[in-house]
């Protein structure tokens, strides 16, 4: 007799006559593999709901998808730090699946494939992955976000290998789950966006969902989350509200416009007051002490030289330019001369683990063009500020 695998995660729920099951899965595990598969073939529901939206899962079935990816445009429309968030995601997720040898994600492709070999219907029931990232970057308090990414940026290097007992743990809940385990005290607005909003986005498209017998393949860690919802009669947020990007806040853009304002004005009193030697003198101190860290600070990432020369012209006109920092001109230029090779962008959520890498891959090296000069910069701002202001007041 076949051998059956019982899943341990599968729930129903029966409303206004409809049945809803739920499996929950391991993005890491092989036996949701094999659960998905089975559960499938053996409820044959009317639709399969799965956890993917569309960006994941081109991601997961198109292996050529990198060589469409335009950096520079990418970079053009200020999308670079969302890309680096996401590959820092599924550089975490590639860890923890390294250790069981599946890929991430590759229970939920298994439900696609097992639902279109039967003709079933498929919906991706799961937010837009970018439109989390930028939800919880928005709303994450500043101080949050220095420790954010001081922490995702030590999780990435962290080379410490995965327990058996933590490996049992991880094969009961998704690898978000087991992210936000960490996170989630310290981050709460992340574990708000990530889980929470994920919960009622997830069971809203369930519910929406056509037929009298739906499946859903979601994640262990939402499914509890699921079932309430579902279970207390609770109506899901509305895709509207989940889906929305805060503004920043609108002083934060008056305070960054007052700053060619103020910079313009402190030229012209300097020139009235002091003459223009005085002028000259302060803007010289300006450029040196914003061009030259910027241009030391991103020859580091061993860049194609014309880029530290864009970082020492580039900084000192910060002022005119307050909303576009100097990485994204560094990075851009790194992308048009040395844009990355095809086989470096499909390894670069391995590669961007190992340190000494960052600067062997050509993409790696375009974040570094962009993050590098961030600080020293702000550093230079702040201290031309100062001797501009001690000018005006002497």
């Amino acid at each position: 007799m076949e051998n059956t695998i019982v899943p341990t995660t599968l729930h129903r729920i029966t409303l206004d006559g409809r049945e809803i099951i739920l499996l929950g899965t391991a993005h890491i595990s092989k036996e949701s593999i094999e659960q998905v598969e089975q559960t499938i073939q053996t409820e044959h529901p009317d639709r399969v709901c799965v956890e993917l939206d569309e960006g994941r899962l081109k991601a997961l079935t198109d292996p050529n998808r990198w060589k469409t990816l335009d950096l520079k445009a990418v970079i053009r429309q200020g999308q670079l730090s969302t890309l680096i968030a996401n590959l820092m995601l599924a550089s975490y997720q590639k860890r923890m699946g390294g250790q069981t040898g599946v890929k991430p994600g590759e229970e939920l492709l298994a439900a696609v494939h097992a639902a279109n070999g039967l003709n079933i219907p498929v919906d991706l029931a799961d937010r837009d992955v970018k439109t989390t990232l930028r939800r919880a970057w928005r709303l994450t308090p500043l101080r949050r976000k220095l420790l954010l990414l001081g922490t995702l940026f030590e999780s990435l290097f962290d080379t410490s290998s995965v327990s058996e007992e933590q490996l049992r743990e991880l094969k009961q809940q998704d690898t978000l789950g087991a992210m936000m385990n960490e996170f989630g005290k310290t981050f709460p607005e992340l574990k708000q966006v990530v889980i929470s909003e994920r919960d009622h986005f997830l069971a809203g498209r369930i519910l929406a969902a056509k037929g009298s017998r739906v499946l859903a393949v979601v994640g262990a860690g939402h499914v509890q989350g699921i079932i309430e919802l579902i279970e207390s009669k609770t109506k899901p947020k509305p895709e509207s509200e989940l889906t929305f990007i805060p503004p920043p806040n609108p002083l934060w853009k008056v305070v960054l416009w007052m700053i060619p304002i103020l910079f313009v004005a402190s030229m012209i009193y300097l020139g009235y007051t002091k003459g223009l030697s005085a002028v000259g003198d302060n803007l010289l101190y300006w450029v040196l002490i914003t061009g030259i860290p910027a241009a030391v600070s991103v020859s580091f990432a061993l860049p194609h030289p014309l880029v530290s020369l864009v970082a020492f012209i580039m900084a000192p006109l910060k002022p005119l330019r307050p909303l576009v920092g100097t990485g994204v001109f560094t990075s851009f230029t790194q992308a048009w001369l040395v844009p990355p090779r095809v086989h470096e962008m499909e390894t670069v959520a391995e590669d961007i683990t190992h340190f000494r890498l960052w600067w062997k891959n050509r993409m790696l090296r375009i974040f570094l063009c962009f993050l590098l000069p961030l600080l020293p910069t702000t550093i230079g701002y702040i201290l031309g500020g100062k001797h501009i202001l001690h000018s005006i007041m002497h």
